[in-house]
């Protein structure tokens, strides 16, 4: 397909020749995961390429889509947020993924605002445990379903997971909660994250959803 294309978007004659396959891979990883991590090898280079020279069009493409784009320094990333009153590309968590982010998200905002740690790592158990603990009257997920959903929440870019050396249970696995997560059912208070909360409070089994 040839670079002038009436399908490329406006600012594409703008961009260097050099610059053009590294801006199609940030947005088709923007995209697709809806996260680059900018403490990685190759994420560093798209964070920098962006921030540095293509916030602007890159928010304006965005925008169409009903996108912000959030470039993060402290953590460095770059994350396209959806504008939920207009963006048909919202990703669909189901029932049981959107209570575990919804546990992960207070795990988050009580460790930034208790300790301020740059990052948020607590084990499987631990995990496990909070859910019962929010959730007191839905059954929690089985650990093996738990993983499945850490998988799907891994390929967003929402979290890491690890094992410690010689850890032969699931419940050792550790979790890395990114700061990406935060902003995927972002809350302008605590209290917007218990009102979202309490949607969820009806006795049922997690999965029956």
């Amino acid at each position: 397909m040839s670079e002038s294309h009436k399908n490329w978007p406006s600012f594409w004659s703008e961009v260097p020749e050099e610059d053009r396959a590294s801006l199609r891979e940030v947005l088709a990883d923007l995209l697709g995961r809806g996260v680059i991590l900018g403490d990685t090898a190759s994420g560093r280079d798209q964070f920098l390429l962006v921030r540095d020279h293509y916030q602007k069009h890159l928010e304006d493409y965005l925008s169409v889509l009903g996108m912000s784009l959030i470039i993060d320094d402290d953590f460095c990333l770059l994350q396209a947020q959806p504008r939920s009153e207009d963006c048909a590309l919202l990703a669909q968590f189901s029932k049981d993924e959107t209570l575990l982010l919804l546990v992960l998200w207070r795990a988050w905002d009580d460790e930034r605002s208790n300790h301020a740690h740059q990052t948020v790592i607590l084990p499987v158990d631990e995990v496990w445990q909070k859910f019962r603990n929010t959730f007191d009257k839905i059954d929690p997920p089985e650990k093996t379903h738990l993983e499945t959903m850490l998988g799907k929440f891994k390929r967003h870019r929402l979290v890491r997971t690890s094992k410690p050396e010689g850890a032969t249970q699931l419940g050792e696995m550790i979790i890395e909660i990114l700061p990406s997560l935060p902003r995927v059912i972002p809350f302008d208070s605590l209290e917007a994250y218990l009102d979202r909360l309490a949607l969820y409070q009806a006795p049922t089994s997690l999965q029956d959803s």
